[in-house]
């Protein structure tokens, strides 16, 4: 466990995992979410500290829950992290490549 996950409110925790879980795509879009019973008896924690989790969850659109039925990842969770990952590679590619004209044109003065 890092250093970071031992300073987390146990609602982070869980928040942390659910993120992982979509990131991992274990949990894909329409994946229901266990009960916050179950929730609440896997991290040892009371029903209430998974409902502050399940709002934090829906706040940042990654689940929606439905009255009786329970909570479900929502059909961007996985696309947004997918999306900002995609985002994040093609940014470095442009920058490598600019780099790598900028190193060509200095080794081509140089060889002048």
């Amino acid at each position: 466990m890092s250093n970071e996950a031992v300073h987390m409110q146990p609602y982070q925790r869980i928040v942390q995992d659910v993120r992982d879980k979509i990131r991992s795509g274990s949990w894909t879009a329409g994946t229901k979410l266990p009960s916050t019973r179950e929730l609440a008896e896997e991290y040892g924690v009371a029903a209430g500290t998974v409902q502050r989790a399940l709002t934090e969850l829906r706040t940042a659109g990654l689940i929606y829950s439905h009255q009786g039925r329970g909570s479900f990842i929502t059909e961007t969770a996985s696309e947004s992290s997918e999306d900002s990952t995609a985002r994040a590679l093609r940014a470095l590619e442009e920058q490598v490549a600019d780099l790598a004209a900028r190193l060509e044109r200095i080794e081509k003065g140089r060889s002048d």
